[in-house]
């Protein structure tokens, strides 16, 4: 699946860490997850004709009225969601003259139960990745370079689309700036913004002595949205099996015990679901997508409590967690947890990339209160919140990343095991659903994209372990794949036309691992332009799968790998080039990524999974992108400079990329060896896992090529 993208929709502009997808090309869902300098203090005010296609001309559509009538409705509806947001400005107790609404839940995720999709709600752009800002009078979305398209066409009159990342585009904050005038209150709910990005919103709006006013009690959009509003999610939590998850619960809460002593601290607040899920051996099933439940963590020195609504808990599972030490506390008392900590004198670990201000903010205020009740205690203002090693008294917190996230990134032995064992059966499954596809396009069946998408959960589902998706599938035909994250409707999506490049990203869960993959084929004969823009991303491709590099290097250096064959002609991607996976968790997941965003200086490490995905989209024409996923491994390489071990990459995914799309004059005679190598492997590999049609196609697309 894409990777970051070349701007993700952040506030302020600055570079920013790995989007927990990169943001679904991280994290990258949150755009806040950079340290901070300054940590100021903050106010806490509290029956339609379908569309007439002419299929002899080349992508004509004409709207009928009743679809135009659909739009206006659209319009209508979301103007009345801004009147009424606005209505809420002036109401006692808030009193602000903006808003701002962004993607993520109280936990920073990229994807989202579906009552928390607010920014969705609001503004009717269903995206992962964007910041909505509503004023008085006037209503802005920011986005990235992948769902530009999308933007347009879903957003209604009533915004102004804001480009992020393009030239002469202001950040959030900039046009705020430049909009309100001095003085004036911009409201937020502080459990949907990481501390980090609150603090540095507020220092930015000071600028212009704009007031930050976080409204803890109320969330504006939930209470426009009201019983319309989606039903939290309930489903039963599951044990994540040892031979999967390879390390018991009890060893990895020693190990963290052991860096909090060595850090001098007493508690660590562990807010991320994919963090939680890790650590516990544990697997949900409340956001789509992404096998994680809504919970927060807090892990003492002296026992574990686990804040989560007690009904999605079956019996196993409790049984489970008391012999592991965990008791369970409700997901609402999170706040009252924190207090308590601060008023028994805790020193805690906070990850303020990814815990929220609210949490951040109410470990502060009850620390002041703490020191003011301690009238001996003779400390700066600065003391009472932050220390380096927590060696006075009284409650502290130190703001270091989360321990947990490098630990979970670097998969051990059965977690890769699992991840190689599921990628095979995902390449079974899709041999025969490309097999199914190629025969009924060349039949002239008429299918859509919703329906090519459909029939390949259909194979997927047969395979052993399946659990879900691990994304809304892109399945987009002709001018669709250049939208990065296309995902196609049922009443909007095109008919996959034999006649243009068909791009295929899609995904899945297993219980022991979970898949990423992106193919581009063409059912037809493909145009000279689209082989040698396929050929130039294969190209990239093959250059950062056979990349040697030292252990200390950060992703960001291997970006150029991908990109180098596209720049000899002028061209590029508006999206990062590699995201980390979770074995059995997130598809996007940091600290690692291979991006130009140089701001992640997270080394890639032996045991690290990354993607690797370099593309090519021309708006209103054609989108290529050729992915697979890679795990990190040592090279033994003849020489070790500065004593350094060297690291290189081995792939998981083997599923055939279309030979006749590449232009074979354009490769090297290393680059056509590299191919055919691959599509052996492939042929070994996949071949004793399918039988009939499935087969003979595995055979046909994996002959080597030969350069005349």
């Amino acid at each position: 699946m894409g990777t970051c993208s070349v701007a993700s929709a952040t506030l302020t502009g600055k570079p920013s860490y790995f989007h927990s997808c990169c943001s679904r090309f991280l994290p990258l869902s949150s755009p806040f997850f950079h340290k901070l300098k300054s940590r100021a203090s903050f106010s806490t005010n509290s029956s339609s004709l379908s569309s007439f296609i002419i299929r002899s001309c080349s992508s004509i559509t004409a709207k009928p009225s009743s679809e135009l009538r659909k739009r206006e409705r659209s319009n209508s509806e979301q103007d009345d969601k801004l009147r009424a947001l606005r209505e809420l400005f002036s109401k006692p107790g808030i009193g602000i003259d903006a808003y701002i609404v962004p993607s993520q839940d109280a936990h920073q995720s990229e994807f989202i139960a579906e009552c928390y999709t607010r920014r969705a709600y609001i503004s009717g752009f269903t995206g992962s990745a964007g910041t909505a800002v509503v004023t008085k009078d006037k209503a802005a979305l920011w986005t990235d370079g992948r769902y530009f398209l999308q933007a347009e066409k879903q957003l209604s009159s009533s915004w102004i689309l804001m480009r992020a990342g393009n030239i002469g585009v202001p950040t959030t904050t900039e046009w705020l700036n430049d909009v309100l005038t001095p003085g004036c209150r911009v409201g937020i709910d502080p459990f949907l913004f990481s501390s980090d990005a609150a603090e540095e919103l507020k220092e930015d709006l000071s600028k212009k002595d704009h007031e930050l006013v976080l409204l803890y009690n109320i969330n504006l959009v939930d209470e426009i949205w009201k019983e319309s509003r989606p039903k939290p999610p309930s489903k039963p939590v599951r044990v994540h099996d040892l031979k999967y998850a390879g390390v018991d619960v009890s060893s990895k809460l020693s190990s963290l015990r052991s860096q909090l002593a060595d850090a001098g601290c007493s508690a660590i607040v562990v807010s991320r679901l994919d963090e939680i899920a890790w650590l516990l051996n544990l697997r949900g099933n409340d956001v789509p997508h992404s096998p994680v439940m809504y919970a927060y963590l807090v892990v003492e020195t002296d026992g574990a409590k686990l804040f989560i609504d007690d009904h999605k808990i079956i019996p196993e599972v409790m049984d489970y967690l008391k012999i592991a030490g965990v008791d369970l506390r409700p997901y609402e008392s999170i706040l009252e947890a924190i207090e308590n900590l601060a008023a028994k004198g805790a020193c805690i670990w906070l990850d303020t990339s990814s815990v929220n201000a609210a949490i951040a903010n109410t470990f502060k205020s009850t620390s002041e209160k703490y020191f003011k009740s301690h009238t001996n205690k003779k400390k700066s203002k600065a003391e009472t919140y932050v220390s380096s090693n927590c060696q006075f008294d009284g409650p502290a917190a130190i703001y270091k990343s989360s321990p947990i996230s490098i630990a979970k990134a670097v998969k051990n032995p059965a977690e890769i095991e699992g991840m190689k064992n599921c990628h095979l059966r995902d390449a079974a499954a899709l041999a025969e659903f490309w097999a199914w596809l190629e025969e009924e396009i060349l039949k002239g069946v008429t299918m859509t994209e919703v329906e090519v998408a459909d029939r390949l959960l259909e194979f997927r589902s047969k395979q052993d372990g399946f659990m879900d998706t691990s994304f809304d599938t892109i399945s987009g035909s002709g001018a669709n794949g250049a939208i990065i994250h296309y995902k196609p409707e049922p009443d909007s999506c095109s008919v996959v036309d034999a006649r243009k490049l068909f791009l295929l990203d899609s995904g899945a869960q297993y219980v022991d691992g979970t898949t990423d993959i992106t193919r581009t084929v063409h059912f037809g004969e493909p145009t000279a332009r689209e082989k040698e823009c396929f050929t130039r991303v294969i190209q990239g491709h093959i250059a950062l799968d056979q990349a040697v590099f030292p252990e200390t290097t950060p992703g960001f250096v291997l970006d150029a790998f991908a990109r180098s064959s596209l720049w000899k002609i002028g061209l590029d991607y508006r999206h990062g080039t590699g995201h980390g996976v979770g074995a059995a968790l997130n598809v996007h997941e940091g600290p690692q990524s291979i991006s130009f965003r140089f701001g992640n200086m997270a080394p890639l490490q032996a045991g690290m999974i990354v993607s690797n995905e370099p593309g090519y989209y021309e708006d209103y024409a054609f989108g290529i992108r050729i992915e697979n996923l890679l795990y990190v491994k040592e090279i033994n390489t003849p020489n070790r400079f500065g004593g350094v071990a060297y690291l290189g990459f081995e792939k998981l995914t083997f599923v055939p990329i279309q030979s006749k799309l590449v232009d074979l004059s354009l490769l090297s005679a290393a680059e056509v060896d590299w191919l055919n190598d691959y599509h052996d492997q492939v042929w070994q590999k996949v071949s004793p896992l399918v039988d009939g049609l499935a087969r003979q196609w595995l055979w046909k697309n994996t002959r080597p090529v030969v350069k005349l």
